[in-house]
């Protein structure tokens, strides 16, 4: 019944559940729940998304590379594409190989080669589509193999691969395909997604609730909407300090006050901050790259201040990475950003 009430209310609202929700006596993840049926209900990459509305009109689908950061709606777009494009032949005229499935080079020899070669009632015009999804994991191998397959079934079955990078697709293969680039999905069209599942599953929530599901998901709808059905079945109410218990991500008030502490020399103030959060226990990954994200919104940073603290971080972040990851590094990284906007005269060591 509640599922049937969800349903109903997410249509009014302009979103429609997933088709698999039909009829379900379960709850589906709500990202698999209001994933998009169709091209016309996918966020974001406008002008890409349009070419995608010709394409599956006209019927006439090239090889497609379709790039950018998770969560953005790469596959979703070939799903809905070739659901579209195929209709009721769908199921049998599309086949989807996930990162989790094995791709070695057996996999283009035996599966995919023996999916071209099936013979498929399609309507006129159409072909059978090859879905790669994280296509750059596959083996050099396996995608060598993929290229002969490719042009011997051309005619009968296309390919489209998924992929966080491009560059890690041999040039072969590119050379192949139509390369599509989606870019990361603004805060206002993630709020907007956000807004009209929260009035179809009735969630409570605040502004800075919604606020710090955009700031922690940074682009990505995927993380932003599980990041809201975590933080209401957890709490049932949606606000800034209960996602960010939910992410697990330092509250970025306090990292602020850290920052503001550094602009204005205060160093003890800023130190007991950062021993503040590191006894939270966060890892200093999680407060660098918050530190990072947070310097970019502070109006009373001057631009060149912004600048030299956004260098200082990023040096400290590379540092990090390479294994640096203590206590002593990121002290290091708040006493050179309070040493930014020092007058240099204190730093001048008297002559004898």
């Amino acid at each position: 019944m509640v599922q049937a009430e969800s349903s109903a209310t997410a249509a009014k609202n302009g979103i429609k559940p997933h088709p698999s929700v039909a009829g379900a006596n379960y709850e589906l993840p709500w990202v698999e729940k209001y994933r998009p049926v169709f091209l016309q209900d996918i966020v974001g990459n406008t002008e890409t998304i349009e070419r995608l509305k010709i394409i599956a009109k006209d019927g006439n689908l090239p090889h497609i590379i379709i790039s950018g950061m998770p969560g953005i709606g790469k596959t979703t777009s070939i799903l809905c594409l070739a659901r579209q494009m195929l209709g009721d032949a769908y199921k049998e005229a599309v086949l989807e190989l996930n990162a989790s499935d094995e791709r070695g080079i057996d996999v283009v020899r035996n599966r995919i080669k023996g999916f071209a070669q099936k013979k498929v009632t399609l309507p006129q015009g159409m072909q059978k589509i090859v879905i790669l999804d994280e296509a750059d994991s596959m083996t050099s191998g396996a995608q060598q193999a993929l290229r002969r397959t490719m042009e011997i079934y051309s005619s009968t079955t296309r390919f489209a691969f998924a992929c966080n990078q491009s560059n890690k697709i041999i040039e072969p293969i590119q050379s192949r395909c139509a390369i599509l680039r989606y870019a990361r999905l603004t805060d206002g069209q993630i709020v907007k997604r956000l807004m009209q599942i929260c009035e179809a599953e009735k969630v409570e929530h605040s502004e800075d609730g919604i606020a710090a599901l955009v700031f922690s998901a940074e682009g990505d709808m995927r993380q932003a909407i599980n990041n809201l059905q975590s933080t209401w079945a957890g709490f049932g109410f949606v606000n800034g300090d209960n996602v960010f218990k939910v992410v697990d991500q330092p509250h970025p008030i306090k990292v602020q006050a850290m920052i503001k502490a550094c602009q204005e020399c205060k160093i003890d103030e800023a130190l007991d901050s950062l021993k503040e959060l590191w006894d939270l226990g966060y890892s200093s990954h999680d407060i660098i790259s918050t530190m990072f994200r947070v310097t970019k919104t502070i109006p009373s940073l001057s631009e060149h201040s912004k600048l030299e603290f956004i260098r200082e971080i990023g040096f400290t972040h590379m540092r990090i990475l390479d294994g640096v990851q203590t206590f002593l590094q990121l002290s290091g990284c708040i006493a050179r950003l309070c040493k930014i906007n020092m007058k240099p005269g204190l730093f001048v060591v008297p002559s004898r």
